[in-house]
């Protein structure tokens, strides 16, 4: 495939917005976020970690204390963005669901 190509596969691609989970697998303790794109979002959120971009969190203090290999990563909803007129509100809506349904401990 030349370049050109590419670029139109890559638009072409669904793009799925979610709820994710960072846990921290020593202590249960769980982060949620709500996301636009979750694709690569474990990565975005490691360089963050890694970088101590979360600084004044507990969620920083166990990454840094316990490294990266006590926590792990999950997709706990998704849904294609295709249809969604207001994913801003979507998403701050959702996030609210979401906390009040799991009460995680690092939010």
């Amino acid at each position: 495939m030349n370049h050109k190509e590419l670029i139109q596969k890559y638009k072409a691609t669904p793009t799925f917005y979610g709820v994710i989970q960072i846990k921290n697998n020593q202590s249960g303790k769980t982060f949620i976020d709500v996301v636009p794109n979750i694709h690569n979002r474990w990565g975005y959120y490691q360089t963050n970690l890694n970088g101590n971009f979360y600084h004044d969190t507990d969620l920083q203090r166990d990454w840094n204390r316990l490294g990266a290999d006590a926590f792990s990563y999950s997709v706990l909803w998704k849904k294609d963005t295709a249809g969604v007129d207001h994913l801003r509100q979507t998403l701050k809506e959702l996030k609210q669901t979401w906390l009040d349904k799991c009460e995680p401990a690092y939010n």
